[in-house]
């Protein structure tokens, strides 16, 4: 289970160190994509296989744009020695990520979010929506 939120900065090179608490879910080699938000996921390579089977499971004349969108632009990745991933530029512009990014744990997979963007998104949030759509779902 992929938990927590952390500070970071990109370097000139545009690596982002990845948390230790995250890394020992994440694995050795881990897959960097394109999140439906304005965000890069993070899966294991275990949890990026189910999300690519799920996918494939949706009929192909439907999910075309969506096949390009996400694998168009993900890659697989590892740390350097010194705990960094390498972020590739085309990831980087969609995320907007420039300097401060924030990394969270999302459960199965974590993402790195530009800092302003992800207070903005999480300042929009409705707790009593929250509440309401737990509540629809029985909890």
């Amino acid at each position: 289970m992929l938990l927590g939120q952390f500070e970071y900065s990109l370097d000139a090179k545009g690596r982002v160190f990845i948390p230790a608490k995250l890394k020992d879910s994440l694995g050795e080699t881990f897959v960097l994509a394109k999140s439906m938000d304005p965000c890069i996921a993070i899966y294991s390579k275990e949890m990026w296989e189910k999300y690519v089977s799920k996918l494939s499971e949706l009929p192909a004349m439907k999910t075309r744009a969506i096949h390009r969108f996400v694998f168009s632009t993900a890659i697989e990745a590892n740390t350097d020695s010194q705990g960094r991933v390498l972020i590739t530029q085309p990831l980087r512009e969609y995320a907007g990520l420039e300097k401060e990014v924030t990394i969270i744990g999302n459960g199965d997979h974590a993402e790195i979010w530009n800092t302003a963007k992800y207070n903005e998104y999480m300042n929009s949030q409705s707790i009593d929506e929250m509440v309401d759509t737990l509540m629809e779902y029985g909890f």
